[in-house]
């Protein structure tokens, strides 16, 4: 049996916006056999807990998802095996989950039930000095990657406030793109949906990107490159309007620091991917790639002095998602500490025995499904 193939995303995320989530697309909740809602604070063990049997499913032959944590590199927020849809999420803040189906989908593991609560009371004043000062590190790091938004909207308006985008052009540019895509295909679904995740995430050891496990084996790719400000977000959000309109599902990938905008698009059922190549996460085309550069758009006439203002701009926004990543890993620390007055106190022996009943209750659903 060969091993199944592992794709990392990001569920939720530091943004401009603060801790931006979008946990509720990790699974459908209709679709969804059974979800393990972990609770427990930190250093409990939820992610080795959802990791080792992630492992497990891999080397049985399973395509897994990891849903990474955005604050804590090594860390997981939630593992899906979409073959039989099962999903294991880490129910605490600041993504508190509670069950919708209770028993019926859902299934509450509180780790909490395996600890010493009288050896963790005792640092009672300690967790609570940690928590207030990791808070307000998290405050710090948002307040920069607000200013961070503010100076590289000041970047993409170069284009457009000089008027050497040509909107016309790629207007033409996005038709053409959706002919090339939709042209002979067949609606898949009258109620198409989006689903909507992370690929990249502003983290304590600065942006990381999971792209390359999410499109890296999809047929047909289409990267798209070109200058900030010069239309990307809006090819790709039209790109997904035009597919939702034909009837086909979606995987949209948010902006890390820009969560309301869509870097990134699969249509799983047309076997295709939409990339935007972006600082700081630049994506190099391979050699069925089709690239798609939108400084077509734009007329190649520089104002120098719009430049100097434009790239004094773009220096700002650099230094201030430094600051924020600098906050973030400061956070890190903190957390970090937290997890010292928790861990020494666990029964992990006995966390390991509901892993391993944990696992078995998987494979039951996993045996159940494949008949």
């Amino acid at each position: 049996m060969s091993k199944g193939r592992m794709k990392k995303v990001f569920p939720g995320g530091n943004t401009s916006q603060g801790f931006y989530s979008f946990y509720d697309y990790i699974i459908d909740q209709q679709e969804a056999a059974r979800i393990f809602v972990i609770k427990g604070g930190p250093g409990v063990g939820k992610s080795t807990f959802m990791r080792k049997i992630a492992e497990e499913m891999l080397e049985r032959g399973y395509d897994v998802e990891l849903h990474c944590c955005s604050s804590d590199n090594g860390s997981l927020d939630g593992v899906v095996i979409p073959a039989i849809k099962v999903a294991m999420l880490d129910g605490t803040a600041p993504h508190v989950v509670d069950p919708k189906n209770p028993g019926a989908v859902d299934t509450i593991l509180h780790l909490g039930d395996n600890w010493n609560e009288q050896g963790i009371l005792a640092n009672k004043k300690e967790i609570l000095a940690c928590n207030k000062e990791v808070s307000r590190l998290f405050n710090r790091a948002y307040a920069y990657l607000a200013a961070a938004k503010i100076f590289l909207a000041e970047v993409k308006l170069y284009y457009v406030g000089t008027g050497a985008f040509y909107v016309s052009r790629f207007d033409r540019m996005v038709l053409d793109l959706v002919h090339e895509i939709f042209e002979g295909t067949e609606r898949q679904t009258d109620n198409p949906k989006a689903r909507r995740l992370f690929a990249t995430a502003i983290t304590p050891d600065g942006p990381v990107s999971h792209l390359g496990t999410i499109v890296d084996h999809i047929g047909k790719r289409y990267i798209i490159e070109g200058d900030d400000g010069t239309g990307k977000n809006i090819l790709v959000a039209r790109l997904m309007d035009a597919a939702m309109m034909r009837g086909f599902d979606v995987e949209a990938y948010h902006c890390a620091l820009e969560p309301d905008l869509i870097d990134h698009l699969v249509i799983p059922g047309l076997d295709v991917a939409i990339v935007n190549s972006v600082e700081p996460h630049d994506f190099r085309p391979q050699a069925n790639d089709v690239v798609i550069d939108t400084m077509e758009c734009v007329n190649p006439i520089l104002n120098e002095k719009y430049l100097t203002e434009k790239t004094i701009a773009r220096k700002m926004y650099r230094e201030c998602m430094d600051q924020a990543v600098s906050f973030l890993r400061q956070a890190k620390a903190g957390h970090d500490d937290i997890e010292k007055y928790y861990a020494p106190y666990m029964d992990f022996e006995a966390i390991n025995a509901r892993r391993e009943k944990t696992l078995a209750a998987i494979l039951d659903i996993a045996a159940a499904a494949n008949g």
